[in-house]
């Protein structure tokens, strides 16, 4: 079942939309037989932009850090999501420890680690904090109250654990960008989820696309549409270092800038868009959403402030990723979807919103504010042919954040839970693809 959400767009649903609701048992079809095959990341958020003349993924995260903004409404369906992962990776689960990033003062993410572990609790599991960080024993303070109890890890020769806590399965929530520290490796007795290889030392951005294009491809011959109206161009730039020469330095930038440009141009004309097409640079490893710079041509790299160049300096791999207008708003700020999965099911969300970004800029950055997503009174499946809501409850809806309850809401959200699952598919392909257990791995 796919909630009714109250969503806070209550805009109408446009023929990309329409088309993945018409399509709706030939696509569950298709997911079902690909999850037979590929297994699904434990967990993802999945950031969306709807351009309203297509929709796609621009960033896919293994190590969400989300669940706080999951209400209370929406625990029920992430414990099922849960249980159905623990009866499938490991039925005799007892007890889970989570690995948590250092993040002790991060409000939000305490709020994420509480709510992660009473989804795990409820799900069955005795539920314990332990990190890499901690001598002693630590207590995080909560800003509602309570505190996390957060104890030192214990490693022995072949196993991870807390002192008289030994766990069947490990949960990491922090995205070892530093590399993994030696404790986490060769643990052949535990289930270590996300695997060490998701991790970024390993994971890449381009190499994600990469799996998504092809599923996007897969998928858009099922609906007989435009895979591009599903997935942003890219290009990576390898070994990038702007003050170097030649293939690895500004000039290939400049280069694949072009390149993703012209082939946008190109759809914009097909398509008769009269959007100005743009692109984004970041990095094509680690998750920092505020380092992005957008450019709407490359000769914009000759004009860059001394903050974006040390922004580009820091970089070692960079990605030029196709940049997709966001139509949504709230409150008139730029606003776009976040996807929570957890499995292979869609179990929430939440809005991203910045009033001081523009529809072509990235959302992810300081000052950006968080709008959970909250049900309606009660579930509903998506109706394909529901009509949306009049310009006055729309516009009623988006003056008080509490979006009219409408027959348009499940069939957006149903829409966007797709989207995100083809993500979340692509992400146990790049997963399989870089396991350096599989014969496969380069």
């Amino acid at each position: 079942m796919v909630p009714h959400l109250v969503t806070a767009l209550t805009g109408p649903i446009n023929e990309l939309e329409a088309r993945v609701l018409e399509s709706m048992p030939a696509i569950e079809r298709w997911f079902r037989l690909e999850w037979m095959e590929h297994t699904p990341p434990l967990y993802a958020s999945i950031d969306l932009r709807n351009a309203g003349f297509k929709l796609a993924p621009v960033d896919t995260d293994l190590f969400p850090t989300s669940f706080g903004y999951l209400t209370n409404e929406m625990v029920p369906l992430a414990v099922q999501a849960a249980m159905a992962a623990i009866e499938k990776i490991c039925p005799e689960a007892k007890n889970l420890l989570i690995v948590p990033a250092a993040r002790r003062d991060n409000a939000a993410y305490l709020r994420h680690l509480q709510r992660l572990t009473e989804v795990f609790m409820q799900a069955g599991l005795n539920v314990r904090l332990g990190t890499l960080e901690a001598r002693e024993i630590e207590s995080w303070p909560l800003i509602e109250g309570g505190e996390l109890r957060v104890e030192p890890l214990v490693r022995t020769r072949r196993r991870l654990g807390l002192k008289s806590f030994d766990p069947c399965t490990i949960l990491l929530n922090t995205d070892l960008a530093k590399g993994a520290p030696g404790v986490l490796e060769d643990l052949h007795e535990q289930y270590l989820l996300p695997p060490l290889h998701a991790g970024w030392t390993v994971r890449r951005k381009s190499r994600h696309f990469q799996s998504y294009e092809e599923l996007a491809r897969k998928f858009a011959k099922l609906l007989g549409m435009d895979p591009w109206l599903l997935h942003p161009f890219y290009a990576a730039v390898p070994q990038f270092d702007p003050a170097a020469e030649g293939r690895h330095g500004m000039e290939a930038l400049r280069t694949q800038v072009d390149n993703v440009l012209a082939k946008v141009r190109r759809k914009y004309k097909e398509y008769g868009i009269g959007e100005r097409a743009f692109v984004v640079v970041k990095s094509d490893q680690g998750n920092a959403g505020s380092t992005v710079l957008t450019l709407h041509d490359a000769k914009g790299l000759d004009e860059l402030d001394a903050a974006q160049r040390d922004m580009l300096a820091g970089m070692h791999e960079a990605i030029v990723q196709e940049g997709v207008p966001t139509v949504e708003r709230i409150d008139n700020a730029a606003a776009e979807p976040v996807v929570l999965t957890l499995d292979r099911y869609v179990i929430g969300g939440h809005y991203r919103a910045h009033a001081g970004q523009g529809a072509d800029r990235t959302l992810a950055a300081p000052g950006a504010e968080i709008v959970p997503l909250s049900f309606a009174a009660s579930p509903q499946l998506p109706r394909p042919g529901a009509k949306p809501p009049s310009k006055t409850a729309a516009k009623s809806s988006a003056k008080s954040r509490a979006a009219v309850p409408s027959a348009a809401s499940p069939n957006r959200f149903y829409t966007y839970g797709v989207i995100g699952r083809l993500a979340t598919l692509a992400a146990a392909y790049e997963l399989e693809a870089t396991d350096p257990e599989a014969e496969n791995f380069d």
